[in-house]
């Protein structure tokens, strides 16, 4: 169903200027914004997407990837259809994509906000997660949902590209909990040829974001020969590190998709040099991602040295939570940065 787009206010000359993201599209009538699933009609901007999930999961938390947030848990996970950056290498195409490829059809099972969060409710699921494609292109629908799962005790996740205003972000925080924002580069470059985006708002969003007292936590997919070089991979250790050192960071093993199959797959040797220079660089918290290594994966107090969260798997689903409801290392008493109640 179509639904007020109410994030966006109308311009002097007659346009509409979408107000979610950095892509600041200005439309007009009969116009879709860059997201293929936000359209001025009728004067009006719609959420096209609003009430239609795409895709839906319950997974665990760790798969978003948030590993410093109600670890062993399960997250209640949906998206739409439609992205706001047109990445090269994206596992989700099919849906991300979607609009933009097939004359701007959309599809998506219809599952309002309420529904959302009963079915949250039903499967146990401590949170809701906003994810697979780009939450921000659905924004009136997530900051219902978010609404209304607070009430029922569930907290709020966002997975997401990072490209959301201020605004944006002003508007979520009371409902906001968490959210995992990847820095794919810390080359423009990078961002304009592969992405069909900029880095500085990326960069700018991480940092406001945090400065709402949102939890953090950052992902990076090591694409070789694109943005698995030592000097870059240290340019955001080093950005990370200056923000906070408690900021997780996620290096995860890219594998051949959608327009670049031709890249052969991450060499875990790749993440565990990045892990070394996380480390190097100051940060407290470094995981390696779509790989098993448990090594890599796991939690250890920054104070004593000791494993708290036991993890292994590819997304480090299968996990033994040696901290109390605080977060507090049992062997030293550090409290892990995080959320864990």
């Amino acid at each position: 169903m179509a639904a007020s787009a109410w994030l966006s206010k109308k311009l002097k000359n007659g346009k509409i200027l979408c107000e979610a993201c950095a892509q600041a599209c200005k439309l007009e009538e009969g116009e879709y914004g860059i997201c293929g699933v936000r359209k001025v009609e009728e004067g009006e901007l719609k959420l096209l997407v609003y009430g239609r999930a795409a895709a839906v999961n319950v997974d665990p938390v760790e798969k978003k990837p948030m590993f410093h947030f109600l670890p062993n848990t399960t997250s209640f996970s949906f998206g739409t259809v439609g992205c706001n950056f047109s990445c090269k290498f994206c596992q989700n195409y099919e849906i991300s994509q979607y609009p933009k490829e097939h004359n701007y059809r959309i599809f998506g099972e219809e599952l309002p906000p309420e529904k959302i969060v009963d079915l949250a409710v039903e499967y146990g699921c401590k949170s809701i997660s906003y994810t697979y494609n780009e939450p921000v292109v659905f924004f009136e629908y997530t900051y219902d949902t978010a609404k209304i799962a607070r009430e029922k005790g569930l907290k709020n996740i966002y997975v997401t590209s990072g490209y959301e205003t201020r605004k944006a972000i002003d508007t979520l925080a009371p409902y906001l909990d968490g959210m995992n924002i990847d820095i794919k580069s810390f080359r423009d470059e990078f961002y304009k040829e592969i992405c069909g985006a900029r880095l500085k708002p990326v960069l700018e969003c991480v940092k406001y974001a945090h400065s709402k007292g949102i939890w953090i936590e950052i992902t990076t997919l090591l694409i070789p020969g694109k943005n698995d070089s030592n000097e870059e991979i240290r340019d955001i250790a080093k950005f990370i590190a200056e923000l906070d050192t408690a900021i997780p960071w996620h290096v995860s093993a890219f594998y051949p998709m959608y327009k670049m199959t031709d890249v052969p797959p991450t060499p875990a040797d790749t993440l565990r040099r990045a892990y070394d220079i996380g480390k190097e660089e100051g940060l407290k918290y470094v995981y390696v991602g779509n790989i098993d290594d448990r090594k890599h994966e796991s939690t250890y107090c920054p104070q004593c040295g000791k494993v708290v969260i036991d993890r292994r798997g590819r997304i480090g689903q299968f996990v033994t939570n040696y901290l109390d409801e605080n977060g507090t290392c049992p062997n030293c008493g550090y409290k892990i940065e995080g959320i864990w109640k």
